[in-house]
């Protein structure tokens, strides 16, 4: 009598051995019975792009050398808890920094020939050493304010963290929302008009999470009940977006502009005591609303993903929409009000723009954005938080690329521009060249 088969993995549907989820191969005996073999891969893409970026810092210190003293400030001097600046040798703290990511790499090839996963740690460790040796280098008889970095790679980050959870909710439930650029961008524009019209920051907000529902529910028509490609669908969804916002501010905005584009922005709520810690206090705790939003929204979807029965729901129409619909889960009832439910948020994020960031909408604004944040979904592994950390890791490279101009670094300003969509391109094609997504995205349903 043979074993009953086992059940698959949601990547790539390969079984999965039960004692250490690893993907296994089902090996067929004389006797009819069945066998779990697992099936051990070596992953050397991460390893390979850790060597890259050590050769990398190593040819720009050796070919590029700065001496002198490089001052990192962590607090304002006029706080009470303001911590003292550090100064630190340039060129023997940034080899010395050099020669421990030289032994993180080998960590990882080690780990990657002895068939065992990179840990997220290593990738974390390697990835602030490696920015806090480039700043060294960079930093060279100047000045790095630390709490202003971050700040600012906080800001830049926060549309491309709605962005990205508006992403993962949508995969996490089987469609591929390409439509986040054209949901930040009518986002943005709705919530200039309507917080123009009323003079009030929150009827703006909604306003903007309409805009993210109406290009989500476009999406969702095509794909789920058309049958349409869902990528094809939110390409011309974006293209339709930018020429629709387009022709409505030149149209609308441009000759109305002191009523119709002057919207009222959130102001910065600032949090007694804990706005006074040092270095992460600026950062975290003196926000606007939008920002302690998205702290929020992050906690709740990634609690609600994989500790309720709503995401419970989610993920099984994600995975394996045949079974769910098996124990009486509407698959394509689920799959459209999540799609909606994910563009309110990207919507959220286009808020940001024009009731925070900046004070009227221009066209174009969201600067393909909307992809860098699908880029966070899968550098994130379609994981709330993890797509939240990557898309702070582009945010920060967004501003670092402002701070090395101020610094006056010896690289070009062609390459500062091109820096986000490096750190996006390697972040892409290097960390999440080996993993799937969920099993059934971007495939359309049809019940039989």
């Amino acid at each position: 009598m043979s074993a009953p088969v086992p059940e698959t993995s949601a990547a790539g549907g390969r079984p999965a051995d039960p004692a250490t989820g690893q993907p296994a191969a089902q090996i067929e005996k004389l006797d009819g019975t069945i066998q779990l073999a697992v099936v051990k891969e070596r992953h050397f893409k991460a390893p390979i792009v850790l060597a890259v970026v050590t050769v990398l810092l190593a040819l720009l210190f050796a070919f590029a050398p700065r001496d002198g003293v490089s001052t990192f400030r962590l607090g304002d001097p006029s706080q009470s808890f303001a911590l003292p600046d550090i100064d630190v040798p340039t060129a023997a703290t940034a080899w010395a920094v050099w020669a421990v990511l030289v032994v993180l790499t080998l960590l990882a090839l080690w780990m990657a020939w002895s068939y065992r996963r990179q840990p997220l740690w290593l990738t974390i460790v390697f990835s602030v050493l490696g920015v806090f040796a480039f700043l060294v280098w960079a930093g060279a008889g100047g000045l790095v304010p630390v709490p202003s970095l971050l700040f600012g790679a906080v800001s830049l980050s926060v549309p491309l963290v709605f962005g990205a959870l508006g992403g993962v909710i949508g995969e996490r439930v089987g469609v591929v929302n390409v439509a986040i650029e054209g949901q930040l961008l009518l986002g943005a524009f709705s919530a200039a008009l309507l917080s123009s019209m009323t003079g009030n920051p929150f009827v703006g907000l909604l306003g903007a999470m309409l805009g993210g529902v109406l290009v989500a529910f476009v999406l969702a028509a095509f794909a789920i009940k058309y049958l349409v490609d869902q990528v094809i669908v939110g390409v011309v969804l974006n293209v339709l977006v930018t020429g629709l916002t387009g022709f409505l501010y030149g149209a609308l905005l441009v000759p109305n502009e002191q009523q119709l584009n002057r919207p009222e922005r959130f102001g910065r709520i600032q949090i007694p005591v804990l706005s006074e810690i040092p270095v992460i206090g600026p950062v975290l705790f003196n926000q606007t609303f939008i920002v302690y939003l998205m702290f929020v929204t992050v906690a709740v979807v990634a609690w609600g993903l994989y500790r309720t029965r709503w995401g419970l729901r989610l993920r099984a129409v994600g995975e394996h929409p045949q079974a769910a619909d098996t124990v009486g889960i509407k698959v394509n009832t689920s799959r459209f009000w999540n799609v909606s439910l994910a563009g309110a948020i990207a919507g959220i994020g286009g808020a940001y723009f024009t009731l925070v960031s900046v004070p009227q909408f221009g066209k174009d604004m969201t600067a393909g954005l909307g992809f860098i944040a699908l880029a966070a979904v899968i550098f994130g592994r379609w994981d709330p938080i993890r797509a939240a950390l990557a898309a702070l890791l582009f945010g920060f490279a967004t501003n670092l690329q402002n701070l090395l101009t101020i610094l006056k670094t010896p690289i070009p300003s062609e390459f500062m521009l091109m820096l986000p969509y490096v750190v996006t391109i390697l972040a892409v094609a290097g960390f999440a060249g080996q993993i799937r997504g969920p099993a059934a995205s971007g495939k359309p349903y049809i019940k039989e």
